[in-house]
């Protein structure tokens, strides 16, 4: 018996906005469908227009575009709506910004003007704060780690362990300097910039290449931010806004 199919209503998108949102604190811990869930919930809540795909299970329209890994604090995480009606774009993001968790932030909103935004997302910039290693210690592993032209390093997958080059994708690194702990204790600082390959090499990888090349062991594990993320600066030193394209 053929099955009956569901009336699918097209309703087109007729405005699509990108959001940048952080990840701070505690929810650093939090998954990437921890995020979806509640940003979900948080646009149901404000009453935002969303487009919903056709089907018996419709979702609302909603792209995620390059998460941070779990544990990794950041500040330039993105993600596109497409809305059923035309809405005022900084008043949405006013809106959204206090339904969300504590922690997870929506801090920036621009309606799209393009439709490669995912293209612009070509490197990220990382602080990588080093807890109980002085600045000379780092320098002096940076340097071994930046002497090499290529690094291998197991990442465990749920397809099981995956070998790859850490080295190729960090197109800058640096020791920017120190800072105290409460306790007293000196963290050294390292920025880096990481270029998206495939696959994509994290910074917990580039710790682990850095390891590797000096032979050493971090005594505590460094605490992991990500900065900013969009196209590479013309000195490689740095990224640029992926949403300076949709704000013209």
């Amino acid at each position: 018996m053929a099955r009956n199919t569901p009336d699918r209503e097209f309703i087109p998108i007729v405005q699509k906005v990108r959001l940048q949102y952080a990840k701070r604190g505690a929810l650093k811990f939090s998954s990437h469908r921890d995020f979806q869930r509640s940003f979900e919930r948080a646009v149901r809540r404000v009453g935002v227009p969303m487009a919903y795909s056709a089907g018996f299970n419709p979702h609302p329209k909603i792209s995620y575009a390059n998460a941070a890994p779990t544990g990794t604090a950041s500040e330039a995480e993105y993600v596109e709506i497409g809305l059923a009606e035309r809405v005022d774009v900084q008043k949405l993001l006013i809106a959204l910004q206090p339904a969300m968790p504590t922690g997870l932030a929506i801090v920036d909103a621009v309606e799209a003007q393009s439709g490669d935004f995912v293209e612009r997302l070509e490197a990220s910039l990382w602080k990588i704060v080093v807890p109980e290693v002085s600045e000379t210690d780092l320098n002096n592993w940076v340097a071994a780690f930046s002497a090499q032209s290529e690094i291998l390093v197991t990442r465990k997958t749920k397809n099981g362990p995956r070998t790859f080059d850490a080295r190729a994708a960090v197109v800058n690194i640096q020791v920017i300097g120190s800072e105290m702990t409460e306790s007293g204790l000196s963290c050294a600082i390292l920025r880096l910039v990481v270029r998206h390959l495939t696959p994509a090499v994290r910074p917990d990888d580039v710790l682990n290449a850095i390891a590797i090349a000096a032979q050493i062991e971090f005594p505590v594990i460094p605490r992991i931010t990500r900065l900013a993320q969009g196209p590479l600066a013309a000195d490689n030193a740095s990224v640029t806004d992926p949403l300076a394209v949709d704000r013209r």
